[in-house]
Parts: C-alpha cells; sequence; structure tokens
C-alpha cells in the first residue's frame, strides 16, 4: 500500500472504501484526491487562529496552481501525489479552487446563517472532491455530474449531523440559525430543549435525503464506470437511516459507531450498479 493510500485508510476510512472499488489503475490518483481533501479539511482544527488557517490555505492554493504549471512539486507527499494525479489525467482546476475556498469558511465561528447557505457550503467542500474522482474514472458525463453534485450534498450535511456532538464540544455549531430555533452550543452539549434539537436535525436529514433523492433519479444516464465516485450516496442514506431510527437524536450512539457492514453495503451497490 502506498503512502498516500496509507493515509486515505487511516483518516477518511469511508472515502478509502469507495477507491478500492475502482479499477487498480485509477486508485492511486482517487486517494491523491482524497488525501488532498483530508489536508484541507483538517485546517481548522489545526490552527488557532483564523489567519494562521488562511496562510495554510493559500499554501495548498499555491500547490495547486503549481501543479498546473511546469515547476517541480513541492517536497510534500500529499503534493506530490496531487500533481502527478493533476498531470496524468487533466483534471479540472475550477473543482480544486472550489474546494480550498469552501474550506475558508470553516473559519467562521459562527453557523450558517440559513439551510441555504449550509447546502452551499455542502456543496462547495464536498461535490468537486466527487466531480474529480468522476474525471478521474472517466465518467464525467452530464447526469454523472449532477448527480455527483448531489450526492456531494447529502454527504456532507449527513456527516456534518454525524459530527455534530463532537464539533458542539468544541464550541462550534453547524445548524443554520433559521433552523436552529435559538438552540445555543450550551443547549446542545447539555441536551437541553432536546426536541427543538432534534426538529432542527431532522430538517437538515430531510435537505440531505431529497439530494439523495435527486442524484438517484440520473441513475437511468449514470455509466457503470462513475458509480465507485458516487458510493458516498450508499454512506449518507446509512447515516441518516440511523438518524430516524434515533428519532433525530445526533447524541445517540449508534450515529456515531462505525458501519462494520459498510464495505459489504458498497460492495452490494457496485453489483447492483446503483448509488
Amino acid at each position: 500500500m502506498s503512502p498516500i493510500a496509507a493515509l486515505v485508510r487511516r483518516h477518511d476510512r469511508a472515502r478509502f472504501q469507495t477507491a478500492l472499488f475502482a479499477p487498480a489503475a485509477k486508485r492511486e490518483a482517487l486517494f491523491a484526491l482524497y488525501a488532498f481533501n483530508y489536508e484541507i479539511a483538517r485546517v481548522r482544527e489545526s490552527v488557532r487562529e483564523p489567519m494562521l488557517g488562511q496562510i495554510r490555505l493559500q499554501w495548498w492554493r499555491e500547490a495547486i496552481d503549481a501543479a498546473y504549471g511546469e515547476a517541480a512539486p513541492r517536497k510534500h507527499e500529499v503534493v506530490e501525489a496531487v500533481t502527478a494525479a493533476v498531470r496524468g489525467g487533466g483534471l479540472s482546476r475550477a473543482h480544486f479552487d472550489r474546494l480550498i475556498d469552501a474550506r475558508e469558511r470553516d473559519l467562521d465561528p459562527d453557523p450558517p446563517p440559513t439551510l441555504a447557505a449550509l447546502e452551499d457550503y455542502a456543496e462547495g467542500s464536498s461535490a468537486p472532491l466527487i466531480l474529480l474522482a468522476l474525471e478521474v474514472l472517466e465518467a464525467a458525463n452530464p447526469a454523472a455530474r449532477e448527480a455527483g453534485r448531489h450526492i456531494g450534498i447529502a454527504y456532507a450535511l449527513s456527516g456534518i449531523l454525524r459530527a455534530l456532538p463532537h464539533m458542539a464540544q468544541t464550541g462550534r455549531s453547524w445548524l443554520p440559525a433559521d433552523v436552529a430555533m435559538g438552540l445555543d452550543i450550551e443547549t446542545i452539549v447539555g441536551r437541553r430543549d432536546v426536541m427543538v434539537l432534534r426538529e432542527a436535525v431532522a430538517t437538515v436529514a430531510a435537505a440531505a435525503a431529497k439530494h439523495l433523492v435527486a442524484a438517484r433519479e440520473r441513475h437511468a444516464d449514470v455509466s457503470g464506470r462513475a458509480i465507485p465516485a458516487l458510493l458516498p450516496a450508499r454512506i449518507a442514506a446509512t447515516t441518516l437511516r440511523r438518524l430516524e431510527r434515533a428519532r433525530f437524536d445526533p447524541f445517540d450512539a449508534a450515529i456515531a459507531r462505525g458501519d462494520p457492514l459498510q464495505p459489504w453495503r458498497l460492495a452490494a451497490t457496485v453489483l447492483l450498479r446503483r448509488f
């Protein structure tokens, strides 16, 4: 296993598992994309001041800029891997730029003002990664791109809900102000007004479910080659199903627990050529 694959397996096991269903010749490029995503996603947790986060994101912008040039890449294993993927696969620069731009929102301590704003963040921070994966797999037709956009939003929203208890412990909430109904961090951490919290979570979960439905409406026009890039749909669906069973209590132990059957669920999804 390459160092980049090992990094993804250690820090983003879900996407690591999805990449295993891609053709062997495509996996290293996918691992490079997912490792890059891990690096920019962790910027917020690795700095104490927003300005330092901005500096790190700018460093990644410059690394991507260099990848599309002719200079040798910086001596960084993820940069080198992404540069190889870019130069070997003709990947769209705009998708990288949007992923980095979306991570600037992580540096803002305030929750998004509206559900629409949260969906916009979910799209920017997740959908371009799926679109890049589709390009690696040479399966980025219009239907696959539109399905990937919706799946990216659903996957990000379900992930935010799953991480809600952890984020609240660090003093942050991603529940939109127009959905949270006045809930503050202390209320969420203390699990007071639980019904209000559950209603807010249910609203965001319903938005994620609508995006999954929209993605699956395009199934007939999506090539089988695209399925490994679209497998996050299956993972999001499992999270949403668990939330529903827990009556949308994000603190229910089943929500944070890993899914031991996930590899088998993904395999079944691939065999059925669905997402």
